[in-house]
This record gives structure tokens, sequence and C-alpha cells, in this order.
């Protein structure tokens, strides 16, 4: 049974990929990175040998993972460094302060306008969210 605590990066050792099933790490000679053999991503060794990182990416905070002697498990970003509680923050704001305040403010006639502009703005955190962890 493989453990479940990681393990020191091994450049002389080949691992599978961590974002394809079927390529193979190969160290890139002299650094300290690995490139895949299908997906053509390279990968750096962070954390004092212990974090693969995806240098190139299209994601808003680098990929990384971490060897658990069998396979890879994903390491994942602080709190602070996702999108997501600036998200819920601003929702928060927009629907329990900002919406209940705008109709009571509001005229007759123009409440269902900002019912419908609180509801837009607070739509749009929500696919900001969506499209960054999408995958």
């Amino acid at each position: 049974m493989q453990s479940k605590k990681p393990e020191k990066i091994d450049f002389n050792t080949e691992y599978p990929c961590p974002c394809r099933r079927r390529g193979r790490l190969v160290p890139i000679t002299l650094t300290e990175a690995f490139g895949c053999d299908r997906c053509q991503q390279i990968f750096v060794v962070e954390d004092n040998g212990h974090v693969l990182e995806q240098l190139s990416t299209t994601y808003p905070y680098k990929r990384a993972w971490r060897w658990t002697g069998g396979n890879w498990h994903v390491v994942h970003p602080k709190l602070g460094e996702s999108y997501l509680p600036i998200a819920l923050g601003i929702i928060f704001v927009l629907v329990i302060i900002w919406l209940p305040l705008a109709l009571r403010l509001a005229n007759g006639s123009s409440i269902i306008a900002w019912a419908m502009v609180a509801v837009l703005l607070a739509i749009l955190p929500a696919l900001m969210v969506w499209l960054t962890y999408r995958r």
C-alpha cells in the first residue's frame, strides 16, 4: 500500500505526468525541471524537492502537485491566492447590504430595475469564479 506522505522528487526517477495519465515526465538536462513526453508541459521542482509546479499555465495560480510514491496529489493554493474569497465578498456585499438598501430607497417603478442590476452584479463574480476553476 502506498503512503500518503509526500516524498522528495528524484531527478533520476521516471514519473507519470500529473496532467495526463499516459504521459511520462522526463528530466530536462542541466535544469531542475521535467518535461512531459506527451503534453509538452514543463514542470519545475520547488519546496526543496517536494513540490512539482507547472511552469507555463493559463490558470491565475500555479498548479502544483506532491508525489506520494504512487501518484500525484494536488497542492491547493492558499485561500488568499484564489478568486473565491473575493467573489464571495462581492456577492455578500451586493446581496446582503446593497440590495435591501437599494430596494428601500427606490421608487415603486424602479424596484425591478434595481433588483435586476443587483442580480447581474452578483452573477459577475460567480461567473468569474466558474471561469477560473473550470478545467
